[in-house]
């Protein structure tokens, strides 16, 4: 399932002025992104004692941060990399909700299209950790803030209008589906109607149908299909049954420190390109790596790229973002260095 890597770096040259030119253009573009907005708050102490009410540690607090999380970190990836975000969603009617607003007017994101819920909370997840003096910090517990029912159907038409009404101001719109209540039937029906829509979903992708491209990784795409994927064999008989399930042009299945493969239809055969990994060594975390690999590969198409170009910048986006601990983005600039730093390694 690996594919030529000398093949690849010598496309890569060939390629390394377009992409440039690609990552250039990412200024220019403007993008809807529809998502379960999350806010990741970062709770850090350091440890005291042991408590005489309970047999619990106390903390003493040292620093909260707050960034987002969920398919807001998709909204603040497409942000960072220089495009105009309007971004749609509910938050709650709390300081959860007003801290994520603030977070994406500093990063000069569109906050229009965020619709309050004044009857479930923002979706919090909140990470308690602690240290001692001189030792490293590690998590001791996670909060979790959410509401399992779905927002009420005014809501739910309040955010479908919304949608048609910006679908003829942007060039793509990005589906980011965390399965926190957004993406009930009507506002799928509305986001579906531009002629570039990027899905990234955890679950239940046929929801999707018709979608441009879908970006499952492998543990999805194997819910998605019912199988393991262990070989290539099973790899093309995924792709070939995610295109037949959900009706997308194109299917990226993200594999990890094994790349990413890319799956289309032409001329009624199934085609697969494989990209190898540009980072498998310093690989620190991989939280939010998706969303920077949705966020790239978004622009990359909705500036005129074609799938594997868009890919391949998805690609490098993600082998940036995991050298770093925690939720983190990138940038234009990084991604050029990034670029140059491989082939001259290669």
């Amino acid at each position: 399932m690996m594919c030529d890597e000398s093949k690849f770096i010598s496309q890569l040259r060939e390629k390394q002025h377009q992409l440039n030119n690609i990552l250039d253009s990412f200024k220019n573009l403007n993008l809807l992104v529809v998502g379960d907005l999350t806010l990741d708050e970062f709770l850090t102490g350091e440890v005291e004692r042991l408590s005489r009410e309970a047999p619990v540690l106390i903390l003493r607090h040292e620093e909260t941060r707050q960034i987002p999380g969920g398919g807001a970190n998709a909204v603040y990836n497409l942000a960072k990399l220089g495009a105009n975000i309007k971004v749609a969603g509910y938050v709650g009617d709390d300081i959860q909700g007003e801290a994520l607003i603030k977070i994406f007017h500093s990063a000069n994101i569109d906050t229009t299209g965020i619709i309050k819920d004044c009857t479930r909370p923002t979706v919090t997840k909140t990470r308690i950790a602690g240290h001692a003096r001189q030792s490293v910090t590690q998590q001791i517990v996670r909060v979790d803030r959410k509401s399992d029912d779905f927002p009420c159907p005014e809501l739910q038409s309040q955010l479908s209008h919304y949608i048609e009404s910006q679908l003829y101001h942007v060039d793509g719109v990005v589906c980011s589906d965390y399965g926190d209540g957004v993406f009930t039937q009507s506002v799928i029906k509305s986001s579906l109607n531009h002629h570039l829509v990027v899905v990234d979903s955890q679950k239940d992708l046929p929801r999707f149908t018709g979608a441009t491209l879908f970006t499952p990784n492998l543990p999805e795409a194997e819910l998605a299909v019912g199988y393991a994927i262990n070989d290539e064999a099973t790899l093309w008989r995924a792709g070939e049954d995610l295109l037949g399930k959900t009706g997308a042009k194109y299917m990226l299945i993200t594999r990890g420190e094994e790349g990413m493969s890319l799956f289309s239809r032409k001329d009624n055969k199934l085609e697969v390109e494989h990209i190898p990994a540009f980072n498998r060594t310093d690989v620190f975390d991989v939280t939010g790596a998706g969303d920077t690999v949705v966020a790239a590969l978004s622009l990359a198409l909705c500036s005129g790229a074609n799938p594997w170009e868009a890919a391949v910048l998805g690609n490098l986006a993600a082998s940036i973002v995991v050298r770093v601990f925690g939720t983190a983005t990138t940038s234009v600039t990084e991604m050029k260095e990034a670029l140059n730093i491989y082939l001259e390694e290669n």
